[in-house]
């Protein structure tokens, strides 16, 4: 029989109140102390297995023993009631909603600036800012088609939003995998539990791209970077998935204003582009002159409204870490509504009062880079060295404004197969929101886990897994 290791005193665990099952995961957890742990590893071996025949690797940049991963991917699932999720999709919502009006704001009257909610200059000097994006009408009003929103549980029991990705939000992919596998490995859990359907999403993702073009029968590709790209499984798999092309720059052209696609049959013209591909290096002539990953001439079709790009360009600057504190006003502003989501408490370090602070209790908290991602350019800490710390220090004097420091929060922990056995291991949720005509959010999300002991980086760049994630239909807890 398997043995559940009880969760820390003093942190929230998703499973277990000291060794008592939370009502929504008893009928998980007794089926999991009923089962063998011998037969967990060898289901475990199977689909890593699985994984490995299938290609679903992500790459690794700057590794000499070899690019190409595996994300660890953990059998136990994260569960949510379907109480719980409901309120995270209203709060989802409204974030996002909030987002997309900050955006079109900013390109146009700007009045979330001129009332002095945000401070002009972090808007508009701000390295994500596109001046080329000034006055330009999307259809919609729409930018962020596509919105991955990073969830946290603190030992409070309360939700966090800890960030938003807006660019080209990743990790869709794994989502719909692990829930492939673990509905191959262990279908009497399905039919024993009424557990939300995630693999519609595809779906909902290709009517969402094809709705944000006023063409009839609208052509659709995904731009990819190519096969080197960290994120090119999923870039390929969602194309496939929707049954589109997946294509890089060299596939595409403008000519007359338009984005057209060379194929064995002649040209065809492009409407809506899926881009997996920083703004930089979209279009030669308007960004990065030596980028080789982008259509020249695409900035000026854009313009134009003959193509529709998602994620619009200039999104990133609203899921910059220097703009993250100021959503819960953008809430206010824009909607006239009170945050359902809350924020982490967040530090800017380009305030003096809130640099003294910062520099005076490094050891404490949490420190970001605001371009950072991936779980790179930051410092825990409560785990860092002296020597860290102080390295720390040193670039907060020199760059204030590159930084933000937060809480070194406690996230909720969730049993996890390791070597020690099943234990609690921290995690947080990656929903994804689909804004066309309308808000469609598959219930779940992506879980990342972050394997190593005491650990609290979830990013599968720096040896994080992942976990499927169950809303359980109708249960009122």
């Amino acid at each position: 029989m398997t043995e559940i290791h009880a969760p820390s005193p003093g942190h929230y665990d998703e499973t277990l109140t000291g060794e008592h099952p939370r009502e929504h995961y008893q009928a998980y957890v007794d089926w999991l102390r009923a089962t063998p742990t011998l037969t967990l590893e060898q289901k475990r071996n199977e689909a890593d297995t699985l994984f490995r025949r299938f290609g679903i690797t992500f790459n690794v940049y700057g590794e000499e023993e070899g690019t190409e991963r595996l994300i660890p991917f953990d059998l136990i699932p994260r569960i949510i009631p379907a109480a719980e999720w409901q309120y995270l999709e209203l709060g989802l919502r409204q974030r996002v909603a909030a987002l997309n009006r900050f955006l079109h704001d900013i390109y146009h009257d700007q009045d979330i600036l001129n009332a002095g909610i945000i401070p002009a200059e972090q808007v508009l000097t701000n390295q994500q800012f596109q001046v080329a994006m000034l006055g330009v009408d999307l259809p919609g009003e729409t930018y962020a088609h596509i919105t991955g929103v990073d969830l946290i549980r603190a030992s409070d029991g309360e939700y966090y939003v800890l960030e938003d990705n807006l660019r080209t939000p990743s990790g869709v992919s794994y989502m719909l995998e692990n829930r492939k596998m673990m509905m191959r490995l262990f279908p009497e859990l399905f039919l024993a539990q009424s557990v939300a359907p995630v693999e519609h999403y595809p779906n909902l993702l290709l009517n969402t791209l094809q709705c944000a073009s006023e063409a009839d029968s609208p052509c659709v590709v995904v731009l990819t970077p190519g096969r080197y790209n960290s994120a090119f499984f999923e870039h390929a798999f969602l194309a496939q998935q929707m049954g589109v092309p997946l294509v890089e720059g060299a596939d595409l052209f403008v000519r007359n204003g338009c984005v057209f696609m060379r194929t064995t049959a002649g040209p065809r013209r492009v409407h809506v582009i899926y881009r997996r591909i920083d703004d930089a290096f979209l279009d030669p002539l308007a960004f990065n002159p030596d980028s080789m990953l982008g259509v020249p001439g695409l900035l000026s079709a854009y313009r134009d409204g003959n193509v529709v790009i998602t994620n619009a360009l200039g999104t990133g600057v609203a899921d910059d870490k220097s703009i993250y504190p100021y959503v819960p006003d953008m809430i206010r502003f824009y909607l006239d509504e009170t945050p359902i989501l809350n924020n982490v408490p967040t530090w800017q370090c380009r305030k003096h009062e809130d640099l003294d602070y910062v520099l005076e209790n490094l050891d404490q908290l949490v420190v970001k880079e605001v371009h950072g991602a991936g779980g790179y350019g930051m410092l825990i800490g409560p785990k860092a060295s002296g020597e860290e710390i102080e390295r720390f220090r040193q670039l907060l004097r020199n760059n204030p404004a590159n930084y933000i420091a937060q809480p070194t929060l406690c996230l909720s922990t969730c049993p996890t197969m390791v070597e020690e056995g099943i234990a609690p291991r921290h995690i947080d949720l990656r929903p994804f929101v689909l804004t066309g005509r309308e808000v469609r959010i598959v219930p779940g999300g992506l879980t990342r886990v972050a394997l190593r002991k005491g650990s609290l980086v979830v990013n599968s760049s720096q040896g994080g897994g992942t976990k499927d994630t169950w809303v359980l239909e109708g249960s009122a807890c």
